[in-house]
């Protein structure tokens, strides 16, 4: 078989496409190297850092958490909060190991036990530090943060607070349907009747069989609102 001879055009061509291949390298290898590298170095240290740092900091919030939970099931709140000497409170844990899943899990249980102390606003400042992709903690934190936000000058933001609190976990009805009857009454302390009439009306429709939805109909007529039931 005999090999089919390229035209002086194609070879030139060839020639062109290696003399411009080259010539890109030539002007680009050193920023694509350092470029390159960059990454590498950037991807390894990410590495060191999560396995040499933040993992052993996490390891070690968590040890600290445990005595921190215990004493906050026994209702020993003082010292689940401030620790008992050799033993780190959620405080220092939230202090010493911020950026942790522990600290971030000690915001709520500090938010809990200002609240139970009420300490409106230190329980708001930790609430608000507090986030999870766990709906029924996430929920209860929004709650409490409604409670904490309507004993302070900042009632405003407590009806919103219960409002997504019941929004988020809907398909639990006894959470969702009580955080939407606080909703309610919320709106109406506030000033905002038709609001609390509306999430009345929701409560009723949404879970009808819930001890909410049996109390809605005292709280429309207070609100001169007649039921159509």
């Amino acid at each position: 078989m005999s090999e089919t001879k390229k035209t002086t055009a194609q070879e030139l061509n060839d020639v062109e496409a290696i003399k411009q291949v080259k010539g890109f390298w030539g002007r680009f290898s050193k920023p694509i190297t350092y470029v390159g590298g960059l990454i590498i170095l950037l991807a390894g240290g990410y590495l060191a850092y999560k396995n040499f740092v933040v993992g052993p900091k996490e390891s070690k919030a968590n040890d600290a958490m445990s005595r921190a939970q215990m004493y906050f099931a026994q209702d020993s709140l003082n010292q689940a909060l401030n620790g008992d000497g050799p033993n780190a409170g959620f405080l220092k844990i939230i202090k010493n190991y911020s950026g942790t899943k522990a600290a971030n899990l000690a915001n709520y249980y500090a938010g809990a036990i200002y609240l139970r102390k009420e300490d409106y606003n230190n329980a708001i400042k930790h609430l608000e530090d507090f986030s999870t992709d766990a709906t029924q903690i996430q929920s209860a934190a929004w709650r409490m943060l409604g409670d904490a936000y309507m004993s302070t000058d900042k009632k405003d933001k407590g009806p919103a607070m219960y409002e997504k609190a019941a929004k988020l976990n809907e398909k639990d009805e006894f959470t969702s349907s009580e955080n939407l009857l606080r909703a309610a009454m919320a709106y109406e302390a506030v000033g905002n009747k038709e609001k609390a009439a509306d999430l009345l009306k929701a409560l009723k429709e949404k879970y009808p069989r819930s001890n909410g939805a049996g109390q809605a109909d005292k709280f429309l007529a207070r609100l001169g609102v007649v039921s159509n039931d």
